[in-house]
Formats: C-alpha cells, sequence, structure tokens
C-alpha cells in the first residue's frame, strides 16, 4: 500500500465527537482514555484503497481530534488506534485493524469476513493472548462523512397520546421486499415504505405507530454469513449513529429522513427499535472492529477478577459498560441524535434491564434511567423497555419507573394460553384484558404502560401460533435447537399447514380471537406486520437469520387474508371510536355515581358477578366483562368530560358451547350484539337481544356486545350496520 504524506492538518475541537463538516473541511474527533496514539485513514470513493493516514494531533480530555481542511462530505475515512495489546489487563489494541467511528453517521460497505478481522491470531495455541498483524482494511466496511443538512419544512411529531396509540411492528426489508405494488428498484428499502401503497395501507389498517425493528448499522455473523445465512432481525449493532446502508435505495441518509417525513404527513410515528446493550464484537474471541480496538475496558464491562474475558448479561458475549460516564454519552448522544436530526418519535429497548445494571444488580434508579428522565428532549418521546435480559435478577416487568412503558410478555403468555385451552387462568386473563394494573397501579403508572402483545419477530407468528404445536427451526442450521421451546401455541389438530375446511376454519376462529383480545384491551397494543394477512414462517420461531422469503410478507392475498385483514380494520375502528375500550386511568371496580353499575364488572354464564370461588376454579373458561362507558371519568387534553356507550364483552375458550345469560342492569335494556368471532370474518348480522336472554355463546369464541336502552326488544331483531357502533 502507497500512502501519502502528511497533509496540513489542524488541530480542531474535541466536540462534538465524530465526524463534522462545518462547509470548509471536516473535524474528526475520537474518545479513547487509554490510547498511545489515533490514526485517521482516509480511502477513495471505492472504499478499497487507503490513500492516506493522519495522525490526529491533539488530544484534549482523553479526546483524539483534528481538523482537515478541505474535506467534503463523500469521504470514507476509519481509524487505527495504538496502544497496548495486554488482554489480561482488559487493552486489546491492534493499530493493524481498521476501526469504524462509534459516533459515524453513514457506514459504507459490509464486512467481508476473514481471520483478519480479529486481533489474535485465529487458531493460535493461545488464541487470544496472541497478536495478529495482517491488516483487515480491503475487508472492512467504512464511515462516510455526511452533510447533515435537510429541509424538514413544516414536519412536526405526531404525538400521538399514549391512549390512543396502535402500535405496529414491522421489518423495513421484509414489509415491501415483495410488495407488488412498491417500485421493484425500492423494496426493502426506506424509500420503500414511503411508498403511496405502504402508507395507504397502514392508514387504512388504523395503526398510529410504526416501530421499525432495528435500522443501526449491524452486521453478519461470520458463522452465518458462512452457512449462506444473515443477521436479517440486525440486532448486531455496530454503530449507533449510522443508518443501515443495506436499506438505502440511494447513498444517501437523506432517503430515511425522507421517510421519516413522508410517514410523519400522514399522521403516522415512528419509534426505533435500539440495541445499546451490546455490539457485535463478541466476547474475547470475538472480531475487532470498532469499540474493542478503540478502548475494550472502557467501552465493555469486564469480569473484575479476570479482565480478559467479558461480562455477558445478553447471550451475545459483550456487555456494554453503562458504568462509564463516555459510554453513557454515547447512548445519550445517539438517542438525541434520531430525535432532533432523524426526527424519530420514540425508542423500544432491546433487553433494556441490562441498561439499568450499575454494578451486578438491575437499579430502577440506574444512572442511565436517571439521565433519561431528566434529559428535555428524550423525556418527551415514546420510551418502551424490553424489561429483561439474560443475567442474574434480569427479570424486571412492572419495575421501570414512571415515563417508561413495557413489553408485557404476562399478557402475551396468559393470553395465548387461555385461548390454547389451558385452565386457571380467568384470574390472571382478568388483569390482562384491564391493563395489568397488578404490575404497573404500584408505581404510579397508567394502564399504557402495558405494551401488550401475542406475537413479535421474536416467536411464533400469529398463523403459526395457531398452526404449530413445535417450532420448526431446521433452516436456521442448528439442528432445531435454537428459538424457545415454550411456545403455548395450538395447532388445532394438524402440524402445519392442512386443507381440511374445518381446521382451517378454527384457526381462523382463533386468530380473530386473539387479534379481538388484543385490540379490546386496556393498554397499548402492539400487532406484529403480517399478522392481519396470514403471514406464515413454516412453523420458524426464530427466523433471526433468514433474509428469504420465510420472513418477508407476501401480499398476494386470499380470501381468508383479506377477510382477516377486514376484521382487523373494524376491531381497531372499534377501539378509535370508543374510549371505554383506552382508558387513561385503570378501573377501580365501584359502583359509578347515579348509574347501577361498577365501571367493570366480571360476569359468569348465569349473567352474575363472578364470586371468589368461579375465580379460583380450574374449569372456569368462560367470562363476561362488563365495561362501563356510561359515566366514564375520563377527560381529554382540555380538561373537557366525555362518556361511552356500555359494552359486554364475552370470552369462551371452552371446547364446548356456552348459553351465556345476558346481564339486566337497566330496565328496558337490550344488547346488540355487533361482533362475533365465530361466524365467517367476525361479521355479525347486528341482532339485539333482551337482557335476561341467553346468548348463543360458540366454542373457542369471542363477542362484544353494546347496551341500548329505550323502546322495543326482540331476540333477534337485525339492525342495519356492521361497522363499528357509535
Amino acid at each position: 500500500m502507497s500512502v501519502q504524506s502528511q497533509p496540513i492538518v489542524w488541530p480542531g475541537r474535541p466536540y462534538p465527537l465524530g465526524s463534522t463538516w462545518d462547509g470548509e473541511g471536516v473535524n474528526f474527533a475520537l474518545y479513547s482514555e487509554h490510547a498511545e496514539k489515533v490514526e485517521l485513514c482516509l480511502f477513495d470513493s471505492s472504499g478499497r484503497r487507503e490513500n492516506l493516514r493522519i495522525q490526529l494531533p491533539e488530544q484534549t480530555d482523553m479526546v483524539w481530534h483534528g481538523y482537515l481542511p478541505g474535506g467534503r462530505p463523500g469521504q470514507l475515512y476509519g481509524y487505527r488506534v495504538y496502544g497496548p495489546y495486554a488482554p489480561e489487563q482488559g487493552h486489546r489494541f491492534n493499530h493493524h485493524k481498521l476501526l469504524l467511528d462509534p459516533y459515524g453517521k453513514q457506514v459504507q460497505g459490509a464486512i467481508h469476513w476473514s481471520d483478519s478481522h480479529f486481533g489474535y491470531r485465529v487458531g493460535h495455541k493461545q488464541e487470544d493472548l496472541s497478536f495478529d498483524r495482517r491488516d483487515d482494511a480491503a475487508g472492512m466496511p467504512k464511515n462516510r462523512v455526511i452533510d447533515s443538512a435537510f429541509t424538514w419544512g413544516t414536519d412536526k411529531p405526531p404525538c400521538i397520546p399514549w391512549h390512543e396509540t396502535v402500535i405496529y411492528e414491522l421489518h423495513v426489508k421484509g414489509f415491501t421486499m415483495c410488495h407488488p405494488d412498491v417500485p421493484a428498484h425500492l423494496r426493502g428499502t426506506y424509500a420503500g415504505l414511503a411508498t403511496a401503497p405502504v402508507i395507504e395501507y397502514l392508514t387504512r389498517l388504523g395503526v398510529t405507530s410504526i416501530e421499525l425493528m432495528p435500522v443501526h448499522s449491524f452486521v453478519d455473523d461470520r458463522q452465518l454469513v458462512e452457512r449462506g445465512l444473515r443477521n436479517y432481525w440486525g440486532y448486531n449493532s455496530i454503530g449507533f449513529l449510522a443508518v443501515e446502508p443495506r436499506y438505502l435505495a440511494t447513498n444517501s441518509i437523506y432517503e430515511f429522513k425522507t421517510m421519516v417525513k413522508i410517514l410523519h404527513s400522514a399522521g403516522l410515528e415512528v419509534i426505533l427499535d435500539v440495541v445499546y446493550n451490546h455490539t457485535a464484537e463478541g466476547n474475547h474471541l470475538g472480531p475487532t472492529l470498532s469499540l474493542k480496538g478503540i478502548d475494550n475496558s472502557t467501552y465493555y464491562r469486564l469480569a473484575p477478577d479476570n479482565p480478559r474475558y467479558y461480562k455477558d448479561y445478553t447471550g451475545t458475549g459483550n456487555t456494554l459498560n453503562m458504568r462509564h460516564p463516555r459510554v453513557l454519552q454515547l447512548i445519550m448522544d445517539s438517542l438525541r441524535y434520531w430525535v432532533l436530526e432523524m426526527h424519530v418519535d420514540g425508542f423500544r429497548f432491546d433487553l433494556a434491564a441490562t441498561l439499568a445494571r450499575e454494578l451486578h444488580e438491575v437499579d430502577r434508579l440506574g444512572a442511565f434511567l436517571d439521565i433519561i428522565h431528566q434529559d428535555p428532549v428524550l423525556s418527551q418521546v415514546k420510551l418502551i423497555a424490553e424489561p429483561w435480559d439474560l443475567g442474574e435478577g434480569g427479570y424486571q416487568v412492572g419495575n421501570f419507573p414512571v415515563g417508561w412503558a413495557e413489553w408485557n410478555d404476562r399478557y402475551r403468555d396468559t393470553v395465548r394460553a387461555y385461548w390454547k385451552g389451558d385452565g386457571g387462568l380467568v384470574g390472571d386473563l382478568a388483569y390482562r384484558l384491564t391493563g395489568s394494573s397488578d404490575l404497573y397501579a404500584h408505581s404510579g403508572r397508567r394502564p399504557y404502560a402495558s405494551i401488550n402483545f401475542v406475537t413479535a419477530h421474536d416467536g411464533f407468528t400469529l398463523q403459526d401460533l395457531v398452526s404449530y404445536n413445535d417450532k420448526h427451526n431446521e433452516a436456521n442450521g442448528e439442528n432445531n435447537r435454537d428459538g424457545n421451546n415454550d411456545n403455548r401455541s395450538w395447532n388445532c389438530g394438524v402440524e402445519g399447514p392442512t386443507d381440511d375446511p374445518n381446521i382451517q376454519a378454527l384457526r381462523a376462529k382463533q386468530k380473530r380471537n386473539v387479534l379481538a383480545t388484543l385490540l379490546l384491551s386496556q393498554g397499548v397494543p402492539m400487532i406484529y406486520a403480517g399478522d392481519a394477512i396470514g403471514h406464515t414462517q413454516m412453523g420458524n420461531n426464530n427466523a433471526y437469520c433468514q433474509d428469504n422469503p420465510i420472513s418477508w410478507l407476501s401480499w398476494v392475498l386470499q380470501p381468508e387474508d383479506r377477510n382477516l385483514l377486514a376484521f382487523v380494520q373494524r376491531m381497531i375502528n372499534l377501539r378509535k371510536r370508543h374510549p371505554v375500550f383506552r382508558r387513561r386511568h385503570f378501573f377501580q371496580g365501584r359502583p359509578i355515581k347515579g348509574a347501577n353499575v361498577k365501571d367493570v364488572q366480571w360476569l359468569n354464564s348465569s349473567g352474575n358477578e363472578m364470586n371468589e370461588d368461579e375465580w379460583r376454579d380450574p374449569s372456569v373458561r368462560c367470562l363476561g366483562m362488563f365495561l362501563a362507558g356510561q359515566g366514564l371519568d375520563e377527560t381529554d387534553e382540555r380538561g373537557r368530560k366525555f362518556g361511552d356507550e356500555n359494552f359486554l364483552v364475552l370470552l369462551n375458550a371452552n371446547h364446548e358451547d356456552v348459553a351465556f345469560t345476558l346481564p339486566a342492569f337497566h330496565p328496558g335494556a337490550r344488547w346488540s350484539a355487533w361482533m362475533d368471532t365465530s361466524r365467517e370474518g367476525g361479521l355479525h348480522p347486528a341482532e339485539t337481544y333482551d337482557a335476561s336472554a341467553a346468548y348463543p355463546l360458540q366454542a373457542r369464541s369471542l363477542v362484544v356486545l353494546m347496551e341500548r336502552r329505550g323502546n322495543g326488544s326482540g331476540s333477534g331483531k337485525k339492525e342495519e350496520s356492521n361497522e363499528a357502533p357509535s
């Protein structure tokens, strides 16, 4: 390699970190506490030829910096950091390895794996205690200097209130990769998500907030690449401020900003799934790609008695060192960048319990949570925790502080098990349907602290939940050992696809049951992309490495898929039009002043209130939930009180029909049946039933009825509309 002589470099500034173009040149700044020298490496536009190595001339408060006059956006670069290679002391400097800038705003290219990416000599008898002198720059991606200017115009966040939020989790590539109405060159990209057919689908569905699976720059694991697979999900970050380049139709981050702007103009929020608990560099035998070579002992949590090894609370080999102020700064700077520069509306934090660990235990008063809480920018966006990690004491559902919502796996497991037919669950189900007050009320939080979900990227799709008893992950190349074995699924009689019309009808009904339960529960519903159109992964419950049609959504919809989609649209519309299904406060179970009802009442099949014995009876699988919209103690943002209709939701997970006696709370009242999952597509001819009459509640079904008061009654009297009642 021929490297030109050192050009004129000015001292520059230690802040901001990363590469910053000011119109006349570029300032470079990199934090490393233990480095002895830092070289900036500049590459040609292809990234294959290293043109210059420039020693950063200044070090201020452990930040190495320099200013390159005449530097321009588009310049590709990386770093080489000199220092001790002493793994037993926690240091893994190796200047033969090109390193990505942790503050880089764009990454170009992908890793072309070889043994040279490892700081030690792979296969050496002392493994990582050895030292590898091979240069890996040819196979490394490079950072790209950006021009951050963008015309946002009148863009502003939709600011959807939590209690009105309906989240839709999707994968940027998989969502549009097979969409026939998205231009071929835009499929699988940020630009593809901003096309008119996608916007129309999302808005017609009725969701309010799009949660994107990881879009931070990430790495395909070497072992996956060697098996012909990729890290499709993206939970393998290597750059916390850089957009993942594989989703760019162009070579510009403007594409991501344009996507956000268009989604905002359609009234849709953008939430990012972010991975700050670990990086792609793995354990002591992992590659040297960025932080490990910049300052390993600063950025990672090391074993205190033997810093050669890493503390691993994540199951990935390493854990970021949240106790170090510069690591906290990196994460906070990243979060603020995505809000202020990229205009996103919130974050879902992967394995968030790891971020709250101070010494060893998870600390709900940890520095990370404290900083977030007081930050004037970040405290005002949506914050969602995946409230667990793999370390001791890592399960923290219900323990995050005010201001945070949480993925509620208690909700997932209870709803799955109930509709599967398991007994002894009606008591727990009642808590989940009403916002999980047992988990969140004690800390002063509201029902919307609970992110309710039954399926997500990790696990079975909804179609597979009702089609498989067991996982089928053979395509992952791990002999079906990976993925969760406890799925609480039921195949309805046959494992996998079937032509049996009875089983197909039962599966369709079970999907309606699950989705209706989700959308009628207090809290924030999260729908996984594809569940409303029958997406299947053929029983794979851990498709993290399947960047292919196993994961990509098929948009060739069968009649049953269109029926399910229409059903979900109607259920979301019902939720939006009736605040009784999205209360801002927990139910109290107390009588409403001036009414003959409580705000919520639980009924047995005789139409009477459930008693203690029935709550404990493991054979009880049928439950009625009365929700009083009358006298609803809710106010809007301007303090105006509003009410709603009274609703009755009947749930029957029995394998037998039940004659459910409808309650008579008011003289002359009758009940209008609006939705019944036992009917094809969930449609109901809007029949009305007298109070005290028996409703024919079918086996494994859910029904929504609305109370009507006034003259006239008669079981079976038909009304005109199947739309959401108002």
